[in-house]
């Protein structure tokens, strides 16, 4: 039984374990690529220190969102398996927030497939970030160069 595509949680989660259950029973894959995104205790565009990192969704769209973001990971690239978990909540400084993980038969296919998931994930995703800083709080805006990385997909950010 393959594990779910999307997860949204608030709980941490393995990596090791994930890997495994991603490519379990499954001897065409020949490659699985991984990225762990971590909070920083700082924003590169704005000055001072990050104390914490706040995520809200709203449940069931963002699932959907993601979902839709997997399958066309899947019709794009000759991948096996896509898996996203996104961490929502209160998260601290080093806390894990994001896993994406894909398999394939090669390496090219599973660096761009989870790269792809990655660029959509930050552009694209149904999520709002709040920022607890040293001076009070402040959302977190997309990016000028995250949309530029979505671009290079031939997607147009839908930011508003």
């Amino acid at each position: 039984m393959n594990p779910p595509r999307v997860r949204i949680q608030t709980q941490d989660f393995d990596p090791s374990r994930e890997i495994a259950a991603l490519r379990q029973h499954d001897r065409r894959v020949g490659a699985v690529c991984s990225f762990v995104g971590v909070v920083r205790d700082f924003h590169p565009d704005s000055t001072g220190e990050v104390l914490s990192l706040e995520l809200e969704h709203y449940p069931g769209m963002t699932e959907r969102a993601i979902e839709a973001m997997v399958d066309q990971a899947l019709a794009r690239f000759n991948i096996y398996a896509a898996q996203v978990i996104h961490r929502v909540g209160l998260l601290q400084p080093l806390d894990q927030i994001v896993w994406v993980a894909v398999s394939s038969a090669h390496r090219g296919e599973a660096f761009q497939a989870c790269e792809f998931l990655m660029d959509y994930l930050k552009t694209q995703a149904p999520f709002w970030k709040k920022e607890q800083t040293p001076s009070g709080a402040r959302w977190v805006d997309a990016r000028v160069s995250d949309d530029a990385a979505l671009a290079r997909w031939g997607i147009q950010a839908q930011n508003a």
